[in-house]
């Protein structure tokens, strides 16, 4: 069953970010994910929450998620992130 990552990322340093920016899709790639959102404009449709950078990923299911969020190659870009952005992240199963 498909599983979304979704993501949103409070960036304090843009400049510092970009190394994080192109080094990740090919390791997200390489656990089946794929990008569905990144950034980008969006509008509130109701309620309150006011996300700043929201990220959409699909990977073919959640072991999938955490085989990418646990990846050594991944390590140092993920410490990258966390030294400029607060990042709140969840992961939900889609429909099969």
């Amino acid at each position: 069953m498909p599983a979304y990552l979704i993501v949103n990322i409070d960036l304090r340093d843009a400049e510092a970010y970009k190394p994080y920016i192109e080094a990740v899709p090919p390791i997200v790639a390489r656990h089946g994910g794929e990008y569905l959102v990144r950034g980008g404009a969006f509008e509130i449709i109701e309620g309150t929450w006011q996300p700043n950078r929201l990220v959409l990923f699909r990977f073919p299911d959640r072991a999938a998620i955490r085989a990418f969020v646990d990846d050594p190659d991944y390590a140092p870009f993920k410490a990258l992130r966390l030294s400029v952005a607060t990042t709140d992240s969840v992961a939900v199963d889609g429909i099969a």
